[in-house]
């Protein structure tokens, strides 16, 4: 079998191949933007997020840190720092998949599909148990507010630090993984 970074690249390119504007952060291959649409048919129709993504040195083997980087109001998605509570991201990760099913597969599902007994943002978890009408209000109200195709570009740099920029760190699981928004020191 191939090296990770062997995978890592094929598993980019394959991405970036694909429908998907691909952006490369600090010309390497382990951290990108991607820009993300919201599935047909649903109420994220429309919306365009963008991604951040980092890929461990240890990719496929170990799940990419997967960020929300504009607001997007869904029970499994933390609203402040755009940390995912997706299962196949944080656990049951394995080596046969890869960047194109994160994309396709399993953020179309995540937001097709909300758990909202296992919430990471506890007010749009209650919202939509209780009142699913205006839960799918305040998800429009987002989408139009934060994810207008416009609205996706790169992050302001010009007066951004890096302390700046580490205030919006992730955590994808219960072990403390950072998303790439603040990736480790």
């Amino acid at each position: 079998m191939s090296s990770p970074s062997k995978r890592r690249e094929m598993d980019l390119m394959k991405l970036m191949m694909s429908d998907y504007k691909v952006e490369m952060i600090n010309d390497g291959m382990q951290e990108f933007y991607v820009d993300f649409h919201g599935p047909k048919d649903s109420i994220y129709e429309g919306g365009v997020w963008r991604i951040r993504v980092e890929l461990p040195d240890s990719y496929p083997y170990k799940s990419p840190s997967i960020g929300f980087i504009n607001k997007i109001y869904h029970p499994n998605v933390d609203e402040g720092s755009g940390s995912v509570c997706l299962d196949v991201i944080n656990q049951t990760w394995s080596p046969m998949f890869d960047l194109v099913n994160v994309f396709e597969s399993f953020l179309p599902q995540l937001l097709l599909y909300p758990n909202p007994s296992d919430p990471m943002n506890g007010e749009a978890a209650a919202l939509m148990m209780r009142d699913q009408a205006a839960y799918n209000a305040k998800v429009k109200e987002y989408c139009e507010k934060y994810a207008k195709p416009g609205d996706v570009g790169p992050p302001a740099e010009d007066d951004s630090s890096d302390e700046e920029l580490s205030e919006d760190g992730y955590k994808t699981s219960d072990e403390e993984e950072t998303v790439p928004g603040n990736p480790d020191p």
